[in-house]
């Protein structure tokens, strides 16, 4: 075994050996000056040696950090303001109107006038109620140098029951008037007190009318009506007329277009003509379809349909096809201060007995009754708020209308009929062509005190007739309501028609060549009506009125002047059971 100094001395010895056997071998292969580089360089860094222990401060200097504590010097600033306590704004209360289901006017004044009005209102259950309305407004006559009576009443009565459901609410009606006038305006200067003695000028109508009515919720249809109205007078004439209307809103390539459908029937007769014992009937049944479409974009909306009614003369055994426009356009050209709108719209009018007996109801018993073709009635305007509580509308219209009916006093035949006199009057038809002009300005102040003004002008084209008769070129009306007070409120109304034409005929019908015929001029006529009122307690209240209080007999219609000044007063009750 070898010690271990001769093994430490062995390795030293092998170490020196190698390394001067490198040494040599270095001096033989390295020339000086030349370097062959086998691969490139690519140098590595090594792993640094990281210490893993934290370090700890054991030294015996280490002292904890001081504590520092902050105080706020403050002083006190003098200051004289003292701000004031808020204070909600004291509002005026307005006393809370108590409300009435029932009413009952009385009223008498001049001409042996008497009013009455009552009108009562009972709920049922939460769903359903029921009212009714009486009415009567009536005059024992007296106007001066007139020869025959004058006197005229009319009374009504009218009844509802209505039914709101959850899907849909209905109604149904109906109701009875009761009219008596005289053919009293005969040609003054060609009778005497004796001839008018002689004549029974006194005549009445009789109106019985159904209604119903039905709105669904969510459905395609919104609405359906119906009227069924008998009308006639005590001279044998007789008129039904029964009307349905359909209106809903219906999908179209998905698109809703809104629909009216309408049916209407009229038929009636008349016992005689004119001239002769020939009696007249007539019947009319009409079918019109309305569908439109609604655009709107922005401030623009228009309304583009078309009006297409099927008529069918069933007396005549006829029919005949009609289409009109139906187009309307409003657009916002200033927020709600100016909006213009235009349109032209169209349609078949049903003319009835009814409708000119309430115009005029000193026609005769013998009119010949036939629908108006209105080709078009095209409009243009502006409208719009000038101030939060003044609104305005201006606009211009012209309008063609065929076989539209004029009223015209009757020829003066002095027959066997009562109303031959010149003191009844007829139907004549023309086509007319009518430019109109209208201006409205309506004023509202803090509801206490509105204003409505209008005006009109109209200029007519007639094809046949010498003139439209009985049509005003002006017609002016003004309308206020003041609430002067909580007790006492007033109003006044005004009225102004502008002269008119009428004719004036005496046949001769053995030689036509010794008839006479002249138009007629009616002077325009200025009604002005007031009434002032005093709410003695919520309950009870009184008024006055007075009607023609400037204007005095003018004459609405040839021959037929009018009561002067009239005075009225009276009271009215409201209350519940």
């Amino acid at each position: 075994m070898f010690s271990k100094k001769q093994q430490i001395l062995s390795i030293a010895l092998s170490l020196m050996a190698t390394l001067a056997f490198a040494q040599e071998r270095e001096q033989d292969t390295l020339r000086p000056g030349v370097i062959n580089v086998v691969k490139p360089y690519t140098p590595t860094i090594s792993d640094a040696f990281k210490v893993k222990e934290s370090p700890v401060l054991d030294d015996d200097e280490t002292t904890s950090k001081k504590e520092i504590e902050y105080n706020i010097f403050s002083f006190p600033v003098a200051s004289t303001f003292t701000p004031a306590k808020g204070k909600a704004a004291v509002v005026d209360k307005a006393k809370r109107v108590k409300l009435f289901n029932n009413y009952a006017t009385l009223g008498a004044g001049s001409y042996t006038t008497l009013l009455g009005e009552v009108y009562l209102n009972h709920e049922l259950s939460r769903d359903e109620n029921i009212s009714a309305y009486v009415g009567h407004h009536s005059s024992g006559g007296g106007i001066e140098d007139v020869l025959l009576d004058d006197n005229f009443m009319d009374s009504k009565l009218r009844l509802n029951y209505a039914n709101r459901g959850r899907d849909f609410n209905w109604n149904v009606g109906g109701g009875f008037q009761f009219q008596n006038y005289n053919w009293y305006g005969i040609q003054q200067d060609l009778y005497t007190q004796t001839t008018a003695d002689s004549l029974d000028v006194s005549h009445n109508y009789t109106n019985a009318h159904i209604t119903g009515d039905i709105r669904f919720e969510d459905s395609y249809v919104d609405d359906v009506s119906v009227l069924f109205r008998r009308f006639g007078d005590d001279r044998g004439s007789g008129e039904n007329r029964l009307t349905a209307k359909i209106g809903g809103a219906f999908p179209v390539a998905d698109e809703l277009i809104s629909t009216v459908i309408n049916f209407d029937y009229l038929s009636g007769s008349f016992e005689r003509n004119y001239y002769t014992d020939t009696s007249i009937d007539y019947s009319n049944f009409l079918v019109g379809l309305t569908p439109t479409f609604q655009l709107k974009q922005d401030d623009l909306t228009v309304d583009i349909g078309v009006t297409a009614t099927l008529l069918n003369n069933t007396e005549a055994s006829e029919s005949k096809f009609y289409i009109y426009p139906n187009i309307e356009a409003s657009y916002r050209v200033v927020d709600d201060v100016v909006i213009a709108f235009g349109g032209i719209k169209g349609g078949l009018v049903q003319n009835s007995y009814y409708e000119y007996a309430n115009l005029n109801p000193f026609v005769s018993p013998t009119l010949f009754i036939a629908p108006t073709d209105k080709q078009y009635d095209a409009f243009l305007g502006v409208k719009g708020m000038l101030t939060n509580t003044m609104s305005y509308m201006v606009s211009g219209s012209y309008k063609a209308e065929r076989n539209k009916g004029l009223i015209v006093n009757n020829d003066l035949t002095a027959s066997q009929e009562d109303y031959t006199y010149g003191n009844s009057f007829g139907v004549v038809y023309d086509n007319v062509n009518t430019f109109g002009f209208t201006g409205e300005l309506n004023v509202d102040l803090n509801r206490n005190f509105t204003m409505g003004l209008k005006g009109e002008y109209f200029a007519y084209n007639t094809d046949n007739e010498a003139e439209a008769w009985n049509l005003p070129e002006i017609k002016v009306s003004i309308l206020t309501d003041y609430q002067i007070t909580e007790q006492w409120f007033a109003g006044a109304n005004m009225f102004f028609v502008g002269e008119r034409k009428d004719m004036f005929s005496v046949p001769n019908f053995t030689d036509a060549s010794l008839s006479v015929s002249q138009v007629v001029d009616l002077e325009s006529y200025f009604d002005l009506n007031a009434h002032v009122g005093y709410h003695v307690n919520d309950r009870l209240s009184v008024f006055a009125k007075g009607n023609n209080l400037v204007g005095g007999a003018y004459e609405k219609w040839q021959n037929t002047p009018v009561q002067g000044l009239q005075v009225l007063a009276g009271a009215t009750y409201k209350f519940d059971f």
